[in-house]
């Protein structure tokens, strides 16, 4: 017997002689350890919420922050020559294998089949890109300088622009029509009178 008057079980102790644990005491282990389970269970779930409601906090700060230095970034005149040159991804490169070039022996004049001329299509007149189009370069040049293109749709959806082209930066620039011809007039001439203004 121990302190407690319990019976000590060992190695010598022939198990089927030993009596039954009494159900309500096996009843009251029972409810201890679910209630110590639940209790850790709520716990923790309850430190998992806060980090999650602190982690969502920060996340918002550093948006607010995002939006704070692109329009910082947007203020700033003199940055639509700006570009930023991407380092070289590193990476292997496999070497091509060299090409070999057989000799062919041309055909005599008379074995030549007679081909008709094929005229060269008409040149189509230099179109610009939308990366080269003046309503769209400031936002490929925050696009260079690392700004996601995410945090630049709801801006280019303000200015009254399709976002959809800062997927597409070779594409044909879309035509403009005479109210992006205004608006931009309205920001030249407000853009000059800041700078005169200082």
């Amino acid at each position: 017997m121990d302190a407690d008057g319990l019976p000590l079980v060992g190695p010598g102790v022939d198990l089927t002689k030993v009596g039954a644990i009494h159900p309500k005491r096996m009843l009251a282990f029972l409810n201890h350890f679910v209630t110590h389970t639940t209790r850790f269970l709520n716990k923790f779930s309850c430190v998992c919420e806060q980090k999650l409601s602190d982690l969502n906090t920060r996340i918002q700060r550093l948006e607010v922050t995002m939006n704070i230095l692109e329009a910082k970034l947007a203020s700033i005149p003199g940055l639509e020559n700006v570009t930023v040159a991407a380092p070289p991804v590193p990476g292997p490169t496999p070497e091509a294998p060299p090409t070999v070039v057989q000799d062919v022996p041309a055909l005599p004049a008379a074995d030549q089949p007679n081909l008709p001329a094929v005229e060269a299509p008409p040149e189509a007149p230099p179109t610009m890109t939308v990366s080269q189009d003046p309503r769209y370069i400031k936002y490929f040049k925050m696009i260079n300088m690392g700004v996601p293109v995410g945090a630049l749709r709801q801006k280019v959806l303000l200015d009254g622009l399709n976002p959809d082209y800062l997927d597409t930066p070779n594409a044909p620039a879309p035509q403009a029509t005479q109210d992006d011809s205004d608006s931009s007039f309205v920001e030249s001439s407000s853009d000059e009178q800041d700078e005169f203004s200082d």
